[in-house]
């Protein structure tokens, strides 16, 4: 579940709130019992980064080594101009 921001038009009051996606806005302040509060829009509290997520990050045995298999593959540019070196 998401955290929306949310900030009171008439007092000025922010708050954070753990909700679902298919929840109604909240639109009454806690603070001042006004109908004014609207969400705010804020940034992603994650940041994907460093060498995980990959796709052999899950699998096992034999499965967990294909893109070690697959970078050792020769490229179509290598294995030609090894062809012609001979």
């Amino acid at each position: 579940m998401p955290i929306y921001e949310y900030e009171c038009g008439g007092c000025g009051h922010q708050m954070d709130k753990l909700q679902k996606l298919s929840d109604e806005p909240l639109v009454t302040c806690p603070a001042c019992d006004k109908d004014e509060l609207q969400k705010m829009i804020s940034a992603a509290g994650f940041r994907l980064k460093g060498s995980g997520w990959y796709e052999t990050d899950f699998k096992t045995g034999k499965k967990k080594h294909l893109a070690e298999n697959d970078s050792k593959k020769p490229t179509s540019d290598s294995s030609t101009a090894a062809k012609t070196a001979d």
